[in-house]
């Protein structure tokens, strides 16, 4: 099987922000978009996490150079998009929300075009539209028409002709539309292993909380045209609350009695039990996992998800899709 060789991580010069956007402000008519939004990517995976309607992809097109912001500044790689647009899709590559593909163009046929569209020469540009299927898991099926593929397939393809360029960075709108719990879970596999062993910075657009918690090393949250919170991950979901969180195998009972009869707070929700505390309740939780010889699964410092940090921020129900039609 062909196969392309993963990249060393992209440098990204003195400026170790992959994008960088102030006072963005970008309106349709007399709909708001972008209201002032303040954008900062660094390297890795980064979520953009909102709302259909909170202006991820208004957001990707402005990156890409497609439009204009009414107002404010943005640089894609250290390069302005809206005078180096050529330059930025040169390193840039896109997978758009949509699935509107030629149905009678074969795969193969369709990611090799938009390789030579990147300047690849037509061998080679063969090549490589081969070899991204087979990394994408659709090597078998790369003669395939596009209107014979299902959704999953046809998210592939997508995927494979976002990097068959070999970019620096990578947008991703919604890349899991459309698919079931078994495909959501394999694409998002396919999107970690390009950000991690390949070495291309990725934005992944999502509505969807724990598809971000998942595979993401940051966040980047909208709300209304607005930057509502970003950052890592690690400090998004640092808790002021402190403790630990445990998973057990088999039945924790044991441990909550145990907890609780030293005075300190405990609460079970699932299969994971949250202890309440400062820095000694580790040691506590671990002395009892040993003394109860329980055997655990997980034990690590509490913090919270996604959805709490949606909820401290002020949007109620951050999985919620706007009405069809609105410019997200």
């Amino acid at each position: 099987m062909s196969s392309v060789a993963p990249a060393a991580p992209a440098a990204l010069g003195a400026d170790t922000m992959v994008i960088r956007a102030s006072g963005v402000v970008k309106s349709w008519g007399t709909t708001l978009a972008l209201a002032g939004a303040d954008v900062v990517v660094g390297p890795g995976v980064t979520g953009l996490l909102g709302a259909n309607g909170s202006g991820k992809t208004t957001l990707f097109g402005l990156l890409l150079g497609l439009h204009r912001p009414d107002k404010g500044t943005i640089a894609v790689l250290g390069l302005d998009p809206t005078k180096a647009g050529p330059d930025v899709r040169a390193r840039v590559g896109y997978s758009p929300e949509h699935h509107s593909l030629p149905p009678d163009v074969k795969a193969v046929d369709f990611v090799r075009h938009v390789a030579e569209m990147h300047g690849l020469p037509r061998r080679e540009a063969t090549g490589r539209a081969s070899d991204v299927l087979w990394q994408v898991g659709l090597g078998e099926e790369r003669v395939r028409p596009l209107g014979t593929m299902s959704t999953g397939q046809r998210q592939r393809v997508k995927l494979a002709q976002a990097i068959v360029h070999d970019p620096v960075l990578v947008l991703l709108d919604e890349p899991t539309e459309g698919l079931d719990p078994v495909q959501r879970d394999d694409m998002l596999a396919l999107i970690r292993r390009v950000g991690h062993d390949f070495g291309i910075h990725v934005v992944l657009s999502s509505h969807v909380l724990d598809e971000v918690e998942r595979v993401a090393d940051a966040a980047v949250i909208l709300h209304a045209g607005r930057v509502v919170s970003s950052g890592a991950l690690s400090d998004l979901q640092a808790t002021s609350t402190g403790g630990v969180v445990v998973e057990v195998a088999g039945d924790g009972a044991a441990l909550v009695d145990a907890v609780a009869a030293r005075g300190v707070p405990v609460q079970v929700e699932g299969a994971r039990i949250y202890v309440t505390g400062g820095p000694e309740v580790f040691d506590l939780v671990r002395d009892e996992l040993a003394r109860l010889e329980l055997p655990v699964r997980r034990l690590e410092p509490r913090r919270r998800s996604l959805e709490e940090v949606f909820l401290s921020a002020g949007l109620v129900g951050g999985q919620a899709r706007s009405p069809e039609g609105s410019h997200g």
